[in-house]
């Protein structure tokens, strides 16, 4: 062994030919972490200094290649100001650049995951074999970045500036297919023969069948296109992407000016524009906000994989009702590999939730995302009935049926007699209080909330409800079932609303009481969306559906009623009165009609304002900051409380719950990451001139504690 570190070590593999081989002694899988560059470092030193140096070989002997940086050091790593960061950066860059240079051929065997710096490390070899189960990619966008590691450099000048564009500015991950057609990769082999190959690409080097120099050379020169070639892939590609990334998300355009800029320079001036850029963007509130979200989202993870190592896994599954929620459910099971009965009491209802089915895995199909063969094996693993014949070999029913507490209590008592005794039962409820549906069962420890979030197959939370005598073990079995559906699992304990719903509807609570005092709809619609939310609040009412709202509503007025009731008609109430229930009939804030592609399309329709009558006030005008703080301030004090009263055990899960339930806009990273960015202190002189408005609008007595001291919900690495 030439070296061995705790990340990387060095051997020879044959006369001449070195294997630089990471592995990752501490971790699952290999990222460049600091201690990892420095350790890569010591090794390219050494093969500089080898005296038969042939060859080097890049490998890893993880089932990843490399995964990228380590993101936990970002924090503290972006805390310094942009010169430091610039200077950091071309240390980095530096390392590669003195792979790039070895004076003999390289060539990086990628047998899996290869992302970000893992694949910028890739790139600065002279050759790359990929294996066809693996993906390559540099999702640093997702991040609020751009590839600082020579990415921006390296890739357009190996691939072209169209596919560099799309590569870099989309963040997406590519297959080895794709990979090998845009030439990011000279190769495609089966995983078990990556690096045998790799090795007889670098032999083929050495004995002169690939000019190496040339394919280096062109790496380090300016990219061959001609001013007016340039101008065309750039500013076309700035219109398209600039429309996709929108306004709060400036990395895809950054990088964009980054390749531009750096395409007629040599790779030193191009790296040095590179490291500029990207110390700019590491400054930024947005990348603060989405390297927090990733570290809070891996947390999470954690959190989850706790529950799961302590619960059994779910062979069988059953969903009690079998409308568009079941339906999504059953699919979303068998989907994922596990067997599921779907019972209802009537026929039609049955083929309803068969045809949910058979209709988004025929969407899978018509994308070549699955063939026909996986949809067959899918919908055989769904199993339709009219009675509980096989339940008693269930492990957990999901309870799916009416958002009607009695319904639900009876259903729940009935389906138990019929279940094994350590089988788990869930009830698939928005805001219906655990602890009072669990007076209906009489095994109580075996019974939680499981709330999936419409639709079911695109969202990803699913919030996993305690009760007070809900067990640990049916706690760690829902998680992991959840998990095994491909869903991110919160766990919270019981109360109206659960987590989501109950910080969601005081939103609501602030978006009816503007409406009383004139505001339009319309245009609070168009400043929330403004703001960063996917849909204004009357739009996402139209969504969730009206029906579905009012009833909710009078559940969280029940459960907190001195900031939650309401006196007089909300237009929430006026809309249910109406009949006026949204998409799902076609009309509520807005009109919704069918496009070209058959799906529903927003229309405005002037008639509403006047039949939402006494429920709207006399029209007035809002500025943005007035409409943005009446939506926020409730909403943001709501979070604090559920964090304050235990319902959520950590302001990672609360932001988290937020992001995936609601859509709360990612580049401001969630409740409590906003109000730490805003400052406590700030938001308090914020809420102060509307705190006559009632209880929604007044900072918990924690909250004002918190600001007098300067205390945050994260810390400065970790927000």
């Amino acid at each position: 062994m030439v070296m061995e570190g705790q990340t990387i070590r060095v051997r020879a593999a044959e006369a001449g030919i070195y294997e630089v081989v990471f592995d990752n002694t501490t971790d699952a899988v290999n990222t460049l972490s600091q201690q990892a560059m420095k350790e890569l470092a010591d090794a390219v030193s050494i093969l500089q200094s080898a005296a038969d140096l042939k060859g080097v070989l890049f490998s890893s002997n993880k089932p990843t290649f490399i995964v990228g940086a380590d993101i936990t050091e970002f924090g503290q790593m972006f805390t310094h100001d942009e010169d430091t960061i610039v200077d950091n950066i071309t240390q980095l860059q530096g390392i590669l650049n003195a792979i790039e240079d070895l004076q003999c051929p390289t060539v990086t065997a990628i047998n899996g995951l290869a992302l970000g710096g893992g694949f910028e490390l890739a790139l600065s070899t002279d050759y790359r074999v990929m294996a066809d189960s693996a993906k390559v990619g540099l999702p640093e966008v997702k991040l609020g970045i751009y590839p600082g590691w020579g990415g921006t450099v390296r890739l357009p000048r190996l691939i072209g500036i169209d596919n560099a564009n799309e590569w870099i500015c989309a963040g997406g991950e590519k297959r080895a297919d794709a990979a090998l057609k845009d030439g990011a990769v000279d190769a495609v082999v089966a995983e078990a023969s990556v690096r045998e190959a790799g090795l007889a690409l670098l032999k083929e080097c050495i004995a002169g069948k690939f000019d190496y120099v040339a394919r280096r050379t062109e790496k380090q020169s300016a990219v061959k296109l001609n001013t007016i070639e340039q101008m065309m892939a750039f500013e076309t590609a700035k219109g398209v992407i600039g429309a996709k990334a929108g306004k709060h998300y400036p990395a895809p355009m950054m990088a964009i000016k980054t390749l531009q800029k750096a395409a007629n320079m040599e790779r030193e001036a191009a790296l040095l524009v590179e490291a500029k850029g990207f110390a700019k963007l590491a400054k930024s509130e947005v990348t603060r906000a989405l390297v927090g979200l990733f570290l809070k989202d891996q947390y999470v993870k954690k959190v989850s994989k706790r529950y799961e190592s302590q619960g059994t896994p779910v062979k069988h599954a059953a969903v009690l009702g079998a409308g568009i929620m079941g339906g999504g459910v059953a699919y979303q099971s068998a989907s994922k590999g596990t067997p599921i009965l779907m019972k209802d009491i009537r026929e039609d209802a049955l083929q309803l939730g068969l045809d949910e089915a058979n209709k988004l895995l025929g969407g899978q199909l018509k994308r070549g995302r699955i063939d026909a063969a996986k949809m067959a094996k899918t919908l055989n693993s769904i199993t339709p009935t009219l009675s509980y014949g096989d339940f008693g070999r269930v492990d957990l029913v999901v309870e799916a049926v009416v958002e009607n507490v009695n319904v639900k209590k009876s259903v729940l008592a009935e389906v138990e007699e019929h279940l094994g005794e350590d089988a788990v039962l869930t009830s698939n409820t928005s805001t219906i209080s655990i602890n009072e549906l669990a007076k209906a069962v009489k095994r109580p420890e075996n019974f939680c909330g499981m709330h999936f979030f419409n639709p079911v197959h695109r969202m990803p939370l699913v919030e996993v409800i305690r009760g007070e005598k809900t067990s640990e073990a049916a706690i760690a079995r829902t998680v992991s079932y959840a998990k095994a559906m491909g869903k991110t699992p919160i766990v919270v304990n019981d109360c109206p609303g659960f987590l989501v719903n109950r910080i969601l509807f005081p939103y609501f609570a602030g978006f009816s009481q503007l409406l009383k005092d004139g505001a339009d709809f319309r245009q609070v619609d168009k400043v929330m969306e403004g703001f960063g939310w996917p849909m204004g609040p009357a739009y996402l009412l139209d969504v969730v559906g009206l029906d579905t709202a009012y009833h909710a509503d009078e559940v969280m007025a029940q459960g907190f009623p001195d900031r939650m009731g309401h006196t007089g008609t909300s237009a929430i109430d006026k809309m249910y009165e109406l009949g006026r229930f949204g998409q799902k009939n076609d009309k509520g804030f807005y009109e919704y009609k069918l496009d070209r592609k058959g799906k529903q399309q927003k229309v405005v329709d002037e008639s509403v304002l006047q039949l939402l009558g006494d429920a709207v006030g006399e029209a007035s005008p809002f500025t943005e900051e007035e409409i943005i703080a009446r939506m926020m301030i409730p909403l943001c004090i709501e979070t604090a409380r559920c964090l304050e009263e235990g319902i959520v055990a950590s302001p990672a899960e609360a932001d988290m719950g937020l992001i995936y339930g609601i859509g709360f806009p990612p580049f401001r990273g969630g409740a409590l990451h906003y109000l730490d960015s805003m400052g406590l202190d700030a938001f308090c002189e914020m809420a102060k001139p509307y705190e006559a408005l009632g209880p929604l609008y007044q900072p918990t007595e924690r909250m004002k504690a918190m600001a007098a001291a300067g205390e945050t919900y994260f810390d400065a690495a970790r927000s």
